[in-house]
């Protein structure tokens, strides 16, 4: 950690704020999410504890958590699953998380204005829609039991014929805390989409829209030193620096390369910019990734769009806690695999072989029960 000293007026002293550089950060990140050692917490703590995982396909919650929890066994978050403490709903960013029961009944609401203007950019695919009445129709059509998103789509447009089919199913998904029920997203027996209120699902009333305050603090627990438009972009939110004004009191602050001012608990973890980072299997769209204003603590400017290709996305692999490649893992039907391992640059000898046992280890925990290949080439088809 380097420092700097701000100048003062004569006559006056100003403590200077310590200035983090990129490495720093990332390693206070990545002891925060638990990727410089996995953590013995239990599945459901890790989920509440990282704010919910990135959700969008079925494999990416479980692959978080292969790289991030010591013993990780994926029946356990299946069954979480199946006995409804945790869900899959669409949360910050607009975008299917996987959340516990009460992180998903306090941070749907939290975001809902961030749904509010992305259901204004609807306007124009929505002629003469109520979208009170598109709520109640629909409300009342999935709590009588999990409906498609193409059943509702029907059921809407028999309503609202001339509207945008894909603007009313995005409409309903800003309007209404819609989970995914199971068997969506259990382990190795997942079904299609089907959709029904998180009260319907969860048997609780919704809670009221919470002061962000303590959302903020987790945060930052989970993801910092991080500045304002970090947490902006994490969530989809605005206007939340009157939020970290009224914490600042009980926050230490700091500064990056660039002089862009961070927050941070004063007690968390911020290690040694030099403390061994292992290498760790990501899955696709990994919140470690993309949950900061500024990447570069974990993604070098050469690699900034190099884990998608148009609307595809591909799992990635830190070396020394940065983007360093991608990976796919095939398997077969007589319960052997191959994982392949794409790096974008050279490593050495050693990162090579850890990169290859902990390949090794990540396919074991997804379940490959046979020979598992593990070998260096192409993921991505330029």
């Amino acid at each position: 950690m380097t420092t700097k000293r701000s100048a003062a007026p004569s006559g006056m002293r100003r403590t200077a704020t310590p200035t983090l550089s990129a490495r720093a950060l990332g390693r206070a990140t990545l002891d925060r999410q638990f990727l410089l050692r996995r953590s013995p917490v239990t599945v459901k703590g890790a989920v509440e504890h990282l704010l919910g995982l990135q959700a969008q396909n079925v494999k990416p919650p479980y692959g978080a958590l292969a790289a991030r929890l010591d013993g990780f066994d994926p029946a356990e978050l299946s069954r979480l699953l199946e006995h409804r403490e945790v869900v899959r709903i669409a949360t910050m960013r607009s975008t299917v998380h996987l959340h516990s029961a009460d992180d998903c009944m306090s941070l749907r609401p939290l975001v809902q204005p961030a749904l509010e203007r992305e259901l204004k950019m609807l306007a124009k695919g929505l002629p003469g829609v109520d979208l009170d009445r598109l709520a109640a129709l629909t409300k009342a059509y999935v709590e009588q039991e999990p409906r498609t998103p193409k059943q509702i789509r029907e059921l809407l447009l028999a309503e609202w014929p001339d509207a945008d089919p894909l603007a009313l199913t995005i409409a309903v998904r800003c309007r209404l805390p819609l989970v995914q029920a199971t068997p969506r997203g259990l382990w190795k027996r997942s079904g299609q989409v089907a959709l029904t209120t998180a009260e319907h699902w969860l048997d609780r009333a919704a809670d009221p829209a919470p002061a962000p305050d303590d959302t903020v603090l987790r945060y930052l627990a989970a993801f910092g030193p991080a500045s304002v438009k970090d947490m902006q972009q994490w969530a989809g939110l605005t206007r939340m620096k009157e939020v970290f004004e009224r914490l600042r009191p009980q926050l230490a602050t700091f500064r990056d390369p660039h002089g862009v001012e961070l927050f941070d608990l004063p007690d968390a973890p911020r290690p040694d910019e030099d403390t061994p980072a292992p290498p760790r299997l990501l899955p696709e769209f990994d919140n470690l990734l993309l949950s900061h204003a500024d990447r570069t603590r974990h993604v070098p400017l050469a690699y900034k769009d190099s884990t998608w290709k148009g609307n595809i996305a591909y799992p990635a692999f830190l070396v020394d806690g940065l983007l360093a490649g991608l990976w796919k893992l095939d398997e077969a039907k007589d319960a052997s695999a191959t994982l392949t391992l794409q790096p974008f640059g050279k490593l050495t000898a050693g990162q090579s072989d850890a990169l290859t046992h902990e390949a090794g280890a990540t396919a074991r925990t997804l379940g490959v029960e046979g020979a598992c290949d593990i070998r260096f080439g192409t993921v991505r088809p330029e």
